[in-house]
């Protein structure tokens, strides 16, 4: 086990919001949803509002930048590409936490991360921009070492590892060479002076191995495991069941 720091969790609401656009009755809440997931515990909200307002709309944005300032404690996360809607939206909320994530328009999720150094130029203004708003930034990114050095060199503070190999992984033979490759990219984050972020496709069976053998990891993102789990459980034992996992 390498791990040393307390890791974080932060309930991506996306899915709940997918669920209440189904219908015209504004259930279930994603308010709801984010004060009991606060209350049990989660030490922050994500929301990745897409151009197409599919699952997370503008509202839902500004209306849990409200909720939050109740809980001054917890993490407001705001992920998207910036060079589609998401800078309007960080310019307006100033969120603790922006995540740069390199989506296309339209995309049903995110599959990769940026290109680094071919994506630096245009990343590094938008970078900059955040960081002077007050906005840490936090980048998706696939884990490749040699990508990471670039990353604090263009301004960001922190990576968020794409997690979906590990989770593909996870089980069978190529479990422990795909592990490998993740904490080797989180060492060489942590030599570049990046915090480590990681998300998609955790849930209750991988996340417990991967926060123990990757180093340094500060904060996870969990949404669909996490509401998918809900349904069945509540969202407050979800809560407790994957705080669990990281130890707490």
């Amino acid at each position: 086990m390498v791990r040393s720091v307390q890791t974080a969790l932060s309930v991506n609401v996306n899915k709940v919001a997918l669920l209440r656009n189904s219908r015209h009755l504004g259930e279930p809440s994603v308010l709801r949803a984010s004060q009991i997931c606060l209350t049990a515990g989660a030490h922050g909200i994500t929301v990745h509002p897409r151009p197409d307002q599919r699952h997370i709309r503008t509202t839902d944005v500004h209306e849990l930048a409200e909720l939050l300032q109740e809980w001054p404690a917890a993490e407001y996360n705001i992920e998207g590409n910036p060079l589609h809607n998401l800078m309007e939206i960080i310019r307006a909320v100033r969120p603790h936490q922006a995540t740069f994530v390199p989506d296309s328009i339209g995309q049903s999720t995110s599959d990769h991360g940026w290109d680094l150094p071919r994506d630096s130029d245009t990343l590094l203004p938008l970078i900059r921009e955040c960081r002077e708003l007050g906005v840490r930034v936090s980048l998706f990114m696939d884990p490749v070492a040699e990508q990471m050095k670039i990353a604090k060199q263009i301004g960001a503070d922190r990576v968020e590892l794409y997690t979906e190999t590990w989770a593909s992984s996870y089980g069978t033979q190529r479990e422990q060479p795909t592990l490998a490759l993740f904490a080797q990219a989180a060492d060489a984050a942590l030599q570049a002076g990046l915090g480590i972020n990681a998300g998609h496709d955790l849930n209750l069976k991988n996340l417990g191995p991967f926060v123990s053998s990757v180093p340094g990891v500060l904060e996870v993102s969990i949404g669909h495991a996490l509401i998918s789990d809900a349904l069945e459980m509540g969202y407050e034992a979800t809560v407790h069941a994957y705080l669990a996992c990281l130890g707490q």
